[in-house]
């Protein structure tokens, strides 16, 4: 670590040891604020001098740091006992802010910035956003939290078990990938679960995106049957269908920009073009619609991570990656690409990972497979118009319906050709 007070150049001698001193001071005042304005005995004061405290212990040396965080232990020691003795609460959550914010004040007093400024805004969240919190494990299920383990054991204890290389002769198949994948694909859908957890089902749009980033044709497939209760609703389901599918297209172009950020070019032109025409589409209907917000549909989803739909998910990507890298041996890109389509028509999201994921190990050129996340977008929205007509019953329904995604899926077919005709030449290559 460099010298504080070493003289650099024509530099102020103590500029850097001020500097970390007014940034431990900042944070220190930025999580005392709301332990403040909660009328915590423990406030803006107390948290500026733990910060403090422990910046000034790490300028002075490592066993000054540590000297530093005991004192400040002792001091949340004290503060409970006092608390004890007047027969009050124990201000747990108090202390622990208080610990956290003299690490942030030893990182800051070495020099680190980043860190210690992540740690204080997510620990100033986490005590503003209390009652949110509560109120969400507070209604949770036993269903929600079985899934909410099981991803944790799937992303924690499986993954790291699995080995890197791939366990047959012929490089097929690659557990360690393969699971990657799923987690990323449950992840996504979980954190929307949440989101619709916390928030509820405020609107169509909310719920027909979210529910689209976790699976479209579920969601779509719910909005349609919500026309059945009235006419009034065919209105706001057009606009979740169309934004299902609008979810559908930036999840799959977000899984190809993760794992083959190469392919993304190919496939970029076909993917904005519909997601800028579905949002177009969604927003005019949106204006001229008067339907009142209280009789939006509501789209009511499962959790969904659990242990029955991560094995299907994984055999079902396993058998999309296996096949698409025989097609593409044996019949070369037209085998890739109707593989590409066939992964449209039972899962977008497992198309769009397993052509992803064939393209980060340079089984198919990356060129190839934007191409093939395009085909297992428009044949997924190809899904979405034919669940509405056969679920919906309602023909105004699904005559606007097809004309909206017949234009998305002409506009990704353009995409496709023109993201073929402009592709580079170095995307060609290995």
């Amino acid at each position: 670590m460099d010298n504080p007070l070493a003289m650099s150049g024509s530099e102020w001698p103590y500029l850097h040891a001020l500097l970390r001193i007014v940034l431990a001071l900042a944070l220190g005042l930025f999580v005392g604020l709301e332990r403040e304005r909660r009328g915590k005995e423990a406030g803006v004061r107390t948290f500026a001098f733990a910060a403090l405290l422990g910046c000034l212990g790490a300028q002075l040396g490592e066993q000054f740091a540590l000297l530093s965080l005991a004192l400040l232990g002792l001091l949340v020691v004290l503060l409970n006992i006092e608390r004890i003795y007047t027969h009050q609460d124990t201000e747990l959550t108090t202390s622990a802010a208080l610990l956290v914010v003299g690490f942030a004040g030893v990182l800051s007093g070495q020099g680190h910035t980043l860190l210690p400024s992540a740690l204080t805004v997510l620990t100033a969240a986490l005590l503003a956003w209390k009652e949110s919190l509560a109120g969400f494990s507070l209604g949770l299920t036993e269903t929600e939290l079985r899934s909410a383990i099981l991803l944790a054991v799937f992303a924690f204890v499986i993954y790291p078990a699995l080995p890197e290389e791939s366990i047959d002769p012929f490089g097929l198949v690659r557990l360690r990938a393969a699971w990657m994948t799923v987690l990323l694909i449950a992840g996504i859908g979980f954190a929307n679960y949440v989101l619709l957890k916390l928030y509820g089902p405020r609107a169509v749009e909310l719920t027909g995106f979210f529910g689209g980033l976790v699976n479209s044709s579920i969601a779509v497939t719910a909005l349609a049957e919500r026309v059945q209760e009235g006419p009034t609703l065919a209105g706001p389901a057009y606009r979740g269908i169309l934004l299902a599918t609008v979810a559908m297209v930036l999840r799959n172009g977000v899984l190809l920009a993760i794992l083959a950020p190469r392919a993304l070019v190919t496939a970029s032109p076909a993917l904005l073009l519909m997601l800028l025409a579905g949002i177009s589409l969604a927003g005019l209907q949106r204006r001229s619609s008067s339907t009142p917000p209280s009789e939006s549909p509501i789209l009511q989803l499962d959790s969904p991570f659990s242990l029955s739909s991560v094995l299907k998910f994984g055999l079902l990507f396993l058998g999309l990656e296996i096949t698409g890298t025989v097609a593409q041996r044996a019949l070369g890109q037209v085998g890739f690409y109707a593989i590409s389509l066939v992964g449209g028509l039972i899962s977008s999201a497992s198309g769009a990972a397993a052509a992803a994921l064939l393209a980060s190990h340079h089984s198919v050129p990356a060129d190839v497979a934007g191409t093939g996340v395009v085909l297992t977008s428009l044949m997924s929205a190809l899904v979405n118009l034919s669940l509405v007509a056969r679920v919906a019953h309602e023909r105004s329904l699904t005559r606007r319906t097809a004309w909206s995604l017949g234009f998305l899926l002409t506009l990704g077919v353009v995409g496709a050709i023109a993201g073929a005709l402009l592709l580079p030449d170095w995307l060609t290559q290995p």
